[in-house]
């Protein structure tokens, strides 16, 4: 070989060495760990003084490598793959109804219209006692789930305590497709304005919007302008916010771009059709809970400058997953990129605390502009061009909620009554009898101001101070004060009663549509498009 010869050898040695140590270093460390890994997994479960459960132990072992990534990276086993699918799908195997655990039983909290639940005649409020003869006391609702979900045409066998009734009741369900409907509602919410609720981004979430502004156009013709709900809404398959925004931006508009740490997997995502309707006016609300590709719509609407967005800050989740076979059934569903929305920005959060996002201030936010030229975010999330107060239920709201009140008292008023009027007539009046209720119903509430009270009487003791009379005429107070909420808050608690027993009777269509009777977001996003200098000003940046 000769002395060129040579020092090109060298030179080409020398200048791929640093690239190729690195990555091999890296296949030994992954290669060295797994082996480490899998012994101590062989130690733990053949010497370990306790029977364990090999499933269980690799499950803890993956669900604790994956919650240091980020809180939408998870593993997905053979069973919670029906989940799974309900939420990419909207639509699984099964009998179309859940429940939540009260006491020893799980009790039917909801049922899917025309789903083999509502056609067996299962209704909510039903304690499912067994399944196919199995004992259902004690099992949570995963496990009852488990149970139900199977193969389309088959059967199940259910006996239910139905509240009203002192026997059994057997209930025979067949199994079949489920299908969970992602725009529940449409219609006109004022004269003139229309109203799309879109709930979850499944399967032609995109078309089923676009046919629902459609009906509205062609029922009327002077339609000047849409609200398109998207509070709550966690979000779902990119694709469909893709079509979404298409059909109010024309062919070929860039909504969302992603890039990760394979370059080859980036991609820009434009529209690919004619819109519907390119020029109407259009009002997105959202919320804290609107998500993913809630915000990639709500977001590339703003920054381009083809929607008022209205609500509160959404969420904050700006990363894309993908799911990863990993053998058995099971996969990993994984954070593979970001997203980008037109502006440039990322929406992403940064910042989490036990799982959720952590607001980040504005000065630490970079700044892009929509294509008017008006300031726009990155970073925690979209924020609305028009904020309004958040409206949730806290106080003793929450607590009637949570400990199920509401939702007895609604299972006793169906007895009662086996109908009611239509949707937007039916008013709920008796609220004395509901606060005669609560009692009965053994309802445990403390204020805040309580828990503080008590850790005051506390320190008081602790230090010895003689605070004993001026903390029991405080504490005579706030007991005065606690028996007034009830009334204090008796608008919104008459609001959850009202949406329980309709929901009974018309299913979560009927829920959407008595919502909107007395909506302030809704009356606020109608006030917008009536105003049309105020909504061209706000788009303009002026």
């Amino acid at each position: 070989m000769n002395l060129k010869r040579i020092l090109l050898v060298v030179l080409v040695a020398a200048t791929t060495l640093p690239v190729a140590l690195p990555a091999q270093s890296k296949y030994f460390d992954i290669a060295k760990n797994l082996e480490i890994f899998a012994n101590a997994y062989r130690e733990v479960n053949h010497s370990y003084v306790d029977q364990l459960d090999p499933n269980q132990l690799m499950r803890r072992g993956l669900d604790a490598m994956l919650t240091g990534l980020d809180p939408f990276t998870n593993y997905i086993s053979e069973t919670d793959v029906e989940g799974w699918r309900i939420q990419s799908d909207g639509q699984y195997n099964g009998v179309g109804a859940s429940g939540k655990r009260m006491g020893d039983y799980v009790v039917v909290s909801e049922i899917i219209e025309n789903s083999p639940a509502h056609k067996s005649g299962l209704k909510v409020g039903d304690v499912l006692l067994s399944i196919e003869g199995q004992s259902a006391k004690n099992r949570t609702e995963q496990e009852v789930q488990q149970f139900l979900r199977g193969f389309p045409g088959t059967k199940a066998s259910i006996m239910v305590q139905r509240p009203g009734e002192s026997k059994e009741v057997k209930i025979t369900l067949e199994r079949g497709e489920v299908i969970i409907p992602n725009v529940p509602h449409s219609g006109l919410v004022a004269e003139n304005t229309g109203y799309i609720n879109l709930t979850t981004f499944t399967q032609n979430a995109g078309g089923n919007v676009a046919e629902a502004l459609i009906r509205l156009k062609e029922k009327n013709p002077g339609l000047k302008g849409v609200i398109l709900d998207l509070r709550e809404n966690g979000g779902g398959l990119l694709n469909e916010a893709i079509d979404l925004v298409n059909v109010f931006v024309p062919k070929g508009e860039l909504v969302a771009s992603t890039k990760g740490k394979v370059p080859e997997w980036d991609i820009s995502l434009r529209t690919q059709g004619p819109p519907v309707d390119k020029d109407i006016p259009v009002v997105v609300l959202v919320n804290r809970h609107s998500a993913s590709a809630s915000e990639v719509t709500s977001g590339a609407l703003q920054d381009l400058d083809r929607a008022v967005v209205m609500g509160q800050l959404t969420y904050g989740k700006g990363l894309v997953q993908n799911t990863k076979d990993v053998g058995y059934n099971a996969k990993i569903k994984l954070t593979t990129a970001k997203y980008y929305i037109p502006s440039g920005r990322c929406i992403q959060a940064v910042r989490y605390k036990d799982g959720v996002p952590v607001d980040i201030p504005e000065s630490e936010r970079a700044v892009f502009k929509t294509r008017n030229g008006r300031t726009v975010l990155d970073g925690g999330g979209v924020k609305p061009d028009v904020a309004l107060p958040v409206d949730t239920a806290e106080g003793i709201v929450r607590a009637l909620l949570e400990q199920d009140v509401i939702f007895d008292f609604a299972t006793e008023y169906t007895l009662k009554h086996p109908q009611i009027d239509s949707i937007e007539i039916f008013e709920f009046t008796e609220f004395d009898e509901f606060v005669q209720y609560v009692p009965k119903h053994k309802f445990q509430y403390r204020t805040k101001s309580e828990i503080k009270l008590e850790e005051l009487k506390a320190l008081a003791e602790k230090e010895h101070l003689p605070l004993d009379a001026d903390l029991e005429a405080l504490e005579r107070k706030i007991q005065t004060a606690k028996k007034e909420e009830l009334t204090r808050y008796k608008d919104r608690i008459l609001h959850e009663i009202e949406q329980e027993i309709v929901g009974r009777y018309y299913f979560q269509r009927g829920k959407v549509r008595k919502n909107l009777v007395n909506d302030p977001e809704v009356k606020e996003a109608v006030r917008l498009l009536n105003d049309r200098s105020r909504y061209n000003a706000i788009l303009a940046g002026r």
